[in-house]
């Protein structure tokens, strides 16, 4: 059951500029609803996408969160919006940066950031209410379903390179794991463990 504030959602998509969160030749195309080149491989996703990732991960105001990929910081910006605090694993060393800069310009103070192989999540903070992958894995990352909390939930695509599933997990309240298929999407890889290779 979502009990994220739809009105709340949409109102916070409709205000946050995502050219703010672009600083190439594709700022100029930030208000197309398309995924776009960040560098080193990476992309911004889709707002729409972005959006309905959010509105299934259900953040609560009292939710820690782990983000797996900052990116560019756009869906960072959508989780720390709503939740308590957001942990957040970013491999490249300048996107956390850069990501880190947009996102305290914006008043963010409830954002941590981790330069890393996000693969294993970030044990010394678990275990996480929300858990949001934004890299796609080739199998289901056990690490990080270890790490999250009962009554939990968890959006991560699986899948092979090219086309994957976005699932969403829930784990009960007994510690029980399901599995939801959502639909069809194209994430960049996440490397470490659990990736393609």
């Amino acid at each position: 059951m979502i009990s994220l504030d739809e009105k709340a959602l949409t109102d916070f998509f409709r205000r946050l500029d995502r050219s703010l969160f672009l600083d190439n030749e594709y700022k100029s195309h930030a208000d197309l609803d398309v995924p776009l080149p960040i560098g080193s491989g990476q992309t911004i996703s889709q707002p729409s996408l972005v959006v309905s990732m959010t509105r299934l991960l259900d953040p609560q105001s009292t939710a820690r969160v782990l983000e797996i990929g900052t990116g560019s910081g756009y869906q960072t910006a959508f989780l720390a919006e709503f939740s308590k605090e957001v942990y957040t694993i970013e491999r490249f060393q300048e996107f956390t940066d850069k990501a880190m800069a947009r996102l305290n310009a914006l008043g963010y103070s409830n954002i941590f950031f981790k330069t890393g192989d996000g693969s294993d999540g970030w044990p010394e903070q678990a275990p996480f209410d929300r858990i949001m992958v934004t890299a796609a894995a080739g199998k289901m990352p056990d690490a990080l379903v270890t790490q999250l909390a009962p009554c939990g939930r968890m959006i991560v695509p699986v899948g092979k390179p090219g086309l994957q599933v976005l699932q969403l997990v829930f784990k009960d309240a007994g510690g029980i794991v399901s599995v939801r298929d959502i639909e069809m999407v194209r994430f960049v890889e996440m490397k470490g463990r659990y990736g393609w290779d």
